[in-house]
């Protein structure tokens, strides 16, 4: 697995044992994979008692490295070896990989099951429909006196409906048809 620059820094303070204790490890690998399963981006999902001690900044960049990692790894399917051959690279201890292995193969298959239902494919549009608008006034009582659209999305994703809404100048509508028939012509092309 390829990591970024700060994917690897912060990772090499996951393993650094004077930057996290013998106790605090473990709290923060379950806290990163608590995050990516249950916090739905709780900011509070790192305000435990046992890393009161710890900074601030610091933390989070070893969270959003640690949850990269994890991510990464329930995405190429990696298995052991893989993990611990990498978290080798970063200064990890086998007592540190021996755990955090241990906690990635415990939720590994509920990552597999949030991952797999975030989708390959964008949307698909099944209606559209719009509306014009006059705005009169904007929020601080000035003249406005400008036409703008109201366009509603009606899209599907693997059998759910979900309704996309933005508005737009003319100008805007305007560029956005001119887009939208440039890729209807690229894809008659390539079917040709």
């Amino acid at each position: 697995m390829e990591l970024s620059e700060s994917v690897q820094k912060g990772l090499q303070s996951l393993g650094d044992q004077t930057v996290l204790d013998r106790c605090s490890f473990p709290v923060v690998v379950d806290a990163c994979f608590r995050s990516l399963l249950f916090s739905r981006g709780d900011p509070a999902v790192l305000d435990l008692p046992e890393l009161k001690h710890l900074d601030k900044i610091l933390l989070k960049q070893i969270h959003a490295a640690a949850t990269t990692f994890i991510l990464e790894a329930v995405k190429h399917n990696a298995d052991k070896s893989t993990i611990s051959f990498s978290l080798e690279e970063l200064t990890f201890n086998t007592e540190r990989i021996e755990t955090f292995y241990t906690t990635f193969q415990k939720h590994k298959k509920d990552l597999e099951l949030i991952l797999s239902s975030i989708g390959r494919g964008p949307a698909h549009i099944k209606d559209v429909s719009w509306r014009l608008q006059y705005q009169m006034k904007n929020g601080q009582l000035d003249k406005v006196n400008e036409p703008f659209y109201l366009i509603s999305l009606s899209t599907e994703t693997g059998g759910a409906s979900e309704d996309v809404d933005f508005s737009c100048t003319a100008e805007q509508l305007q560029d956005l048809v001119g887009k939208l028939k440039d890729a209807a012509k690229s894809v008659e092309k390539a079917s040709q």
